[in-house]
């Protein structure tokens, strides 16, 4: 076997199982996995110097085919409502074809941090069949120096062969697509699908999965700080707007998606980011659109004309195109991947119905409950076979990820948020003037013009009316804000309309709520929508 690169000898490949591997390339730099990758046909570059690869049929996540190996540790800690079991037998048969399915082939390995706080990160090594996911996944996790190679100890292990076919009836999932989860083997096992956010949401999944028990929150979340030292977090699913709108010039980015907060304030889990780009530019959001003309950047399934220029309007093979690139392509970034606790937190949903305001401030019960209802819209491409949005509810906003049971993230959150003073805030970058199909999307510059005055401190001293349908408070009016769109009723033709859709929403939050209504306090369930338009 052929082996090239920096590694710690005594922690060969041997270690992860496999064995009988044409070669191995350790650790290799993004030059030399870009030429890699396009010396085997991966992919090929942009006008600009990125390089660009597609994914096939799996152009997002496959929720359906993760699965989570029970055994004696896990079966009391997992939330099986939400997660799907795979017995030890399957298991066992799954990682022993996994291992023989890897013989004979060229693997690359990343030995990788995930965590930027040093008492909480763990460090992670990736094996993977592409040398462009090796890329991907370099650019995502945090880099240790070139020297700390040589004695990496990895406490993680995650294996992604996109050419592994899964047999349903042999292994115990769904399709010949699988990704599961080893936590007391600290292993992940990728197959059959070349979507490359898998690796980065199954390190997610293992933090959310071991950092509760260290009194940590793991969040789905982006988070960035202020000149002042004034933290803000931005929980919201993929197509929500985390990544562009914690991307403020104005403010030092912290990271775009996972964190984690404990007892010395918040901190990246990433060393990267990864930006959805369909219908990027560089006036909406140059920042982004930058690290997309970097060399070193992954772009997956963006389409290029014929000069080989990025077509970021072009969702043709599908709307969640994505850019991969390190934190430090961005110029604001922070170096360290951490910061104090935060002063303000903003809970993002893209409301398909139109129903809720642009922003409404939330007491800390409140807070909770539309955190535990994770209310959004899943956008078109974001998982296989979601074509257009659709209203979903994702507890944590962000419940594909989230191993335990959402009351252990919910109690954390709650505790934290009361026991730090924080202001906490509900903003919908969804529909305005009706809903999905009807209306339009929220203006950009109405979202960017109300959170900056919550993060200068300036919103919290207008006048508030309370909303009629959900109890939350919502601004009146706001300088430099058309007060019409703060009430999303008077954007509508129909008020009737309005009401009625205000009233379907009202009873899908209340539906969705019922299977958490025992594991919260009184002051939680108060805080439900209650119907109050059918009652007048």
């Amino acid at each position: 076997m052929e082996e090239v690169g920096v590694r710690n000898p005594g922690r060969g490949i041997e270690t992860t199982g496999l064995s009988g591997l044409s070669s191995v390339r350790w650790n290799l730099t993004e030059a030399e996995l870009v030429e890699t990758a396009i010396r085997r046909g991966e992919g090929k570059l942009t006008a600009h110097g990125a390089f660009v690869a597609t994914t096939g049929q799996h152009t997002g996540r496959s929720p359906k085919d993760k699965f989570v190996l029970a055994d004696e540790n896990t079966d009391p800690r997992i939330w099986w409502d939400n997660n799907k079991r795979l017995e030890k037998d399957a298991y066992e048969r799954l990682s022993a074809d996994f291992r023989e399915h890897a013989k004979g082939r060229d693997l690359f390995v990343q030995d990788l941090i995930g965590g930027a706080d040093p008492h909480n990160g763990i460090k992670v090594r990736v094996v993977t069949e592409y040398a462009w996911h090796s890329l991907f996944i370099r650019n995502l996790l945090i880099r240790p120096a070139r020297e700390e190679l040589e004695s990496f100890e990895p406490e993680l292990t995650i294996i992604d062969l996109p050419s592994f076919k899964a047999d349903p009836a042999r292994h115990g999932c769904r399709s010949e697509t699988v990704i599961a989860c080893d936590f007391t083997g600290n292993t992940i096992l990728i197959g059959g699908t070349s979507y490359a956010g898998e690796m980065k949401k199954s390190v997610f999944t293992v933090l959310n999965y071991r950092l509760p028990e260290s009194g940590v929150m793991p969040m789905h979340c982006s988070a960035n700080v202020g000149p002042q030292g004034d933290v803000a977090v931005f929980f919201g699913l993929s197509g929500t707007g985390k990544t562009t709108l914690s991307a403020d010039p104005q403010r030092t980015l912290i990271g775009d998606d996972e964190h984690g907060w404990g007892e010395d304030g918040v901190f990246n889990f990433e060393g990267g980011c990864y930006a959805k780009t369909i219908r990027l530019s560089a006036e909406a959001e140059p920042e982004i659109f930058a690290t997309t003309r970097r060399f070193g950047t992954v772009l997956e399934n963006v389409v290029l004309d014929a000069s080989r220029v990025p077509d970021f309007d072009d969702g043709s093979l599908t709307e969640n195109t994505r850019a991969a690139y390190p934190l430090h392509f961005i110029p604001n970034a922070s170096e360290t991947g951490r910061a104090g606790h935060p002063k303000n937190i903003v809970m993002l949903t893209a409301d398909a119905f139109g129903v809720l305001p642009p922003i409404a401030k939330l007491t800390p019960a409140e807070a909770m409950y539309h955190f535990l209802s994770g209310y959004t819209a899943k956008v078109a491409g974001t998982e296989k076979g979601v074509t257009e949005p659709e209203a979903t509810f994702s507890t944590c906003f962000g419940a594909p990820f989230m191993p335990r049971h959402p009351s252990e993230y919910g109690n954390l959150l709650k505790d934290l948020i009361a026991d730090h003073g924080v202001d906490c805030w509900l903003v919908s970058t969804g529909w305005t003037g009706g809903a999905y199909g009807t209306g339009n999307r929220m203006p950009i510059k109405v979202t960017r013009g109300l959170l900056a005055k919550v993060l200068d401190g300036s919103l919290k001293d207008v006048e508030f009316r309370t909303d009629p349908n959900f109890g939350f408070q919502v601004p009146v009016a706001v300088e430099g804000i058309d007060s019409a769109i703060l009430d999303p009723r008077s954007t509508w033709a129909d008020g009737a309309a309005y009401d009625a859709q205000a009233r379907r929403l009202v009873e899908m939050f209340q539906a969705n709520f019922e299977k958490f209504e025992a594991h919260v306090d009184g002051d939680v369930l108060k805080a439900a929508p209650q119907l109050a338009i059918a009652a007048e």
